[in-house]
């Protein structure tokens, strides 16, 4: 059972919504035309005290809707082998409601009216998503259709770093280069460098405040 306080808490946050951090792997850049292989969803928790961590990680590799296109350049980045024997590739459909089951089960636990989703280049994850919704006409999507909390942005103002790599070393985590491109992987260090960011805001703003004994002095 959750913590009505930690709920209220939390909601209030995000004025309702719950920060997921969501990473596709594609077959090219256009959500209309290329494929979805691959998404990975990861929900924002909070503590009692109020410091953000991410959550589990929920995947699933996607099979490519009919007549999706594909470019060999982009399986050439991400690795993905489409036909492998192992890969347990879901129709986009199943794919989809596997992932947004426990995101709406975060939602509901913290309290929110929905998911807002967290990306690297946002926009571009929210448009392979929303995509994916409309070609299944899947009806119980958790998440806000438009708004997005984009660490691209929140690198280059907390660390002058925009390339996920490079503002996850900057603010003091590692990187693999052989497990990037992975929806998992991705998924895992843009979560941990949103929170990082916005645990760092928390910290700055808590210095700021003045102290209890400084305010009774005034």
């Amino acid at each position: 059972m959750s913590n009505p306080s930690l709920t209220r808490r939390m909601a209030e946050r995000f004025r309702g919504y719950l920060p997921v951090v969501v990473d596709v792997e594609t077959g090219g850049f256009d959500c209309e035309r290329h494929a979805l292989l691959e998404i990975a969803v990861s929900p924002i928790v909070m503590d009692a005290d109020g410091w953000l961590s991410p959550g589990e990680i929920c995947s699933a590799h996607v099979t490519p809707f009919a007549g999706a296109a594909i470019d060999p350049k982009s399986l050439e980045i991400t690795g993905i082998d489409i036909d492998h024997p192992f890969r347990g590739a879901l129709p986009e459909r199943e794919a989809l409601a596997h992932v947004f089951a426990p995101v709406r089960l975060a939602a509901r636990q913290a309290g929110c009216q929905r998911a807002i989703l967290v990306g690297h280049n946002a926009p571009f994850d929210l448009g392979f998503l929303n995509a994916a919704v409309k070609r299944t006409d899947f009806k119980r999507n958790p998440f806000h259709p438009f708004s997005t909390f984009d660490t691209v942005t929140l690198g280059g103002l907390a660390v002058g770093q925009t390339v996920l790599a490079r503002a996850v070393e900057a603010i003091g985590l590692s990187w693999d280069p052989r497990e990037a491109h992975s929806a998992v992987y991705d998924t895992e260090r843009t979560a941990q460098l949103f929170c990082k960011i916005l645990n760092r805001w928390r910290e700055l703003s808590l210095l700021s405040e003045p102290s209890a004994a400084v305010a009774e002095d005034a």
